[in-house]
């Protein structure tokens, strides 16, 4: 689909022209990246490395790699930053991402009451000037990386 940014992204990354924030993990079914327009460190997005819009065209391969590997990306999330606990979202409805995507996010201790729940998605979509620096999304895309390791099928990788 040439209008899906999502599809342009898992095509770098097939290419192997993607940044280490932009390629943490790949399974056989997803790709593991930070996400480059928030202010949290650790905001993680699962990708589908195939096109699709709904939730309900994923493949029983595709659903029975996502619920482990949320697993997995918690568990490196809060080894990794110390959050309290990770949400997880997924809705592609941005007009540039129909493409399901499945937000696993870091939510620290200290936010303020505002952030907590639905509100943590006013970390996403921030000016340049507040995101996450590039230096800071390849430190942590290693440090998952490492705490979530290499299991399963890895394409490219």
């Amino acid at each position: 689909m040439t209008d899906c940014q999502t599809c342009a992204l898992t095509a770098r990354r097939d290419a192997g022209d993607a940044p280490p924030w932009d390629a943490i993990l790949r399974t056989a079914a997803w790709d593991v990246v930070h996400a480059y327009n928030t202010s949290l460190v650790g905001w993680i997005v699962l990708v589908l490395r195939r096109h699709v819009t709904s939730m309900s065209q994923l493949t029983d391969a595709e659903a029975g790699e996502l619920g482990p590997l949320v697993m997995r990306i918690s568990r490196a999330l809060e080894a990794c930053t110390g959050c309290a606990k990770t949400y997880m979202a997924q809705f592609a409805e941005h007009p540039l991402h129909p493409h399901v995507h499945v937000h696993v996010i870091p939510r620290p201790g200290n936010l303020s009451d505002d952030q907590i729940g639905p509100g943590i998605f006013s970390r996403l979509g921030v000016a340049e000037a507040e995101r996450v620096p590039q230096d800071r999304m390849n430190e942590v895309a290693h440090a998952v990386r490492a705490q979530a390791g290499t299991t399963g099928a890895e394409p490219g990788r």
